[in-house]
């Protein structure tokens, strides 16, 4: 319940990147908006992840100032605002600094959420809850697809200004919600408030059963990790440049670069564009194409979900990879092939005149989505929250976090531009870098699935190759604790 609750936040997020690949198909929001072209177009949508970008940079502070819990707060107040004012905008530049606003919420949310479910959920099931986030993602994509469906409908400005004002709803709730969950049972260690954190693990583990044996090893655990940490490092950002963290850092930037240069943003927020150009008609057949799409997403993402701690990180991430290289390529050749250029006011799209060749486009478009939410879309929020140690776990998140937002920042700027100056070698292009992302997992990117977040410097500490480190050879603290009891005091 803890984690379905926190999983809101990512819930805001899904919900505006559904929400502005609607938008930006409606003649009530281009004549209103003065019909911008792809690189304004690619300025309003990239603007949200921008201030995403920086809410995922202070987070950090937020969170070891003022708790994980109450930094998910501080991020919905701000996401609030900036919701608030794109339903009002009257011109572009209110548009874009208020998604700016909006995007710093995001930003926020979006380090904090799996920190805060990582760090309270055992080991067992630690990725099945940090998949909820995902979920909520996907929900969130789903349910703006649908809305901005039935609101293109409208033909005055109620039509884009409905579905931006509805998302402060989940906002609201969340916001309420957080107040009655418990804090992270590792940050109140961290404060040195250990009465808290053993009734909170008490209350999560054993019905509140303060003498459970389960409560009493795995908070002397966190207990001693906590305090050697203390006691070698300081827990400053420099720590995230140095021996043996600075592996670890590297490799969440790179995956969460990755989640952004496999393309799912640009095929999320311009597949109706997509759509249109491999034959769909008329305003509403992409737009209802884009709202299946968002179905399809989501339903993906539910075998992950519950799947996840048993097929692992690692070999989930690879198949996804290699999946998502096959659609590309798949799409790119069709485009290349049958597809035949022509200018569309400043920009140059692609039409057919082979109705299969316009089906098996559409049909690797959903088999490109389905191979994202099978893989590289929960994991990719998964595995950086787990990796690092507690003194830093924080700073180091915020990190990688922010890399993905600046990298879907550069994407959703670039692609409009590549769509239409390159067309189909944009496919080829995210082929490439899928292929990347797979050689990045195979040789560097360890198992992690069963391990105890204080584990996972013996894990790390194995070997640089990520093919050589074996999971099941961490000796996990509570297998080797003695069994006799002890009491907390």
């Amino acid at each position: 319940m803890v984690c379905a609750v926190a999983s809101l936040g990512g819930l805001l997020f899904g919900y505006d990147q559904g929400n502005m690949s609607e938008i930006l198909q409606m003649p009530p929001f281009l004549e209103y908006f003065n019909y911008p072209n792809a690189t304004h177009q690619g300025l309003m949508t990239s603007m949200l992840t921008l201030g995403c970008f920086l809410g995922a940079l202070c987070s950090a502070y937020l969170a070891d100032r003022l708790s994980r819990k109450y930094a998910i707060m501080v991020g919905c107040a701000v996401f609030i605002i900036g919701s608030a004012l794109q339903t009002g905008a009257v011109n572009e530049a209110m548009m874009i600094v208020s998604r700016i606003i909006g995007g710093i919420g995001v930003g926020i949310l979006s380090n904090i959420v799996p920190l805060f479910q990582s760090e309270l959920a055992p080991p067992e099931i630690r990725g099945r809850l940090i998949c909820l986030q995902q979920i909520a993602i996907t929900g969130g994509i789903m349910v703006a697809f649908w809305i901005g469906y039935g609101c293109s409908k409208i033909k005055t400005t109620a039509s884009f200004r409905i579905p931006l004002g509805v998302q402060i709803i989940p906002a609201l709730v969340l916001m309420a919600a957080i107040m009655f969950m418990p804090f992270s049972p590792r940050w109140l260690i961290a404060k040195g408030r250990d009465e808290e954190a053993c009734a909170v693990l008490a209350k999560l583990r054993a019905g509140g059963d303060l003498d459970h044996p389960m409560v009493i090893r795995e908070f002397n655990e966190i207990k001693e990790v906590v305090t050697s940490e203390k006691e070698v490092e300081s827990g400053s950002y420099l720590e995230l440049v140095k021996h043996p963290v600075r592996r670890r850092v590297i490799i969440g930037i790179v995956v969460q670069a990755f989640l952004q240069l496999t393309g799912i943003n640009t095929i999320m927020y311009y597949a109706p564009k997509i759509f249109k150009q491999a034959g769909l008609k008329g305003t509403d057949a992409p737009l209802l194409a884009q709202g299946i799409n968002g179905v399809l997403n989501f339903l993906c993402t539910i075998p992950i979900t519950v799947y996840i701690d048993k097929w692992g990180r690692r070999s989930t991430l690879m198949f996804g990879a290699l999946g998502m290289v096959v659609a590309y390529i798949a799409m790119g050749t069709i485009m290349a092939v049958y597809g035949k250029p022509f200018q569309d006011g400043s920009d140059t799209s692609i039409a057919y005149d082979n109705g299969a060749a316009s089906r098996a486009t559409m049909a690797f478009v959903y088999i490109f989505v389905a191979c994202y939410a099978l893989s590289w879309g929960p994991i990719c929020w998964i595995y950086p929250s787990e990796i690092f140690p507690m003194r830093v776990r924080a700073k180091a998140t915020s990190i990688t976090t922010a890399t993905n937002w600046i990298f879907n920042f550069l994407v959703a700027q670039v692609a409009p531009i590549l769509m239409s100056d390159i067309t189909w070698g944009l496919y080829i292009i995210f082929a490439c870098f899928n292929l990347l992302a797979f050689m990045h997992v195979f040789f560097f990117c360890p198992e992690t699935k069963g391990v105890m977040l204080e584990d996972m410097d013996e894990l790390f500490g194995q070997s640089v190759w990520a093919f050589k480190v074996k999971s099941q050879n961490v000796s996990h603290r509570a297998d080797n604790d003695s069994s006799e009891k002890q009491t907390f005091e």
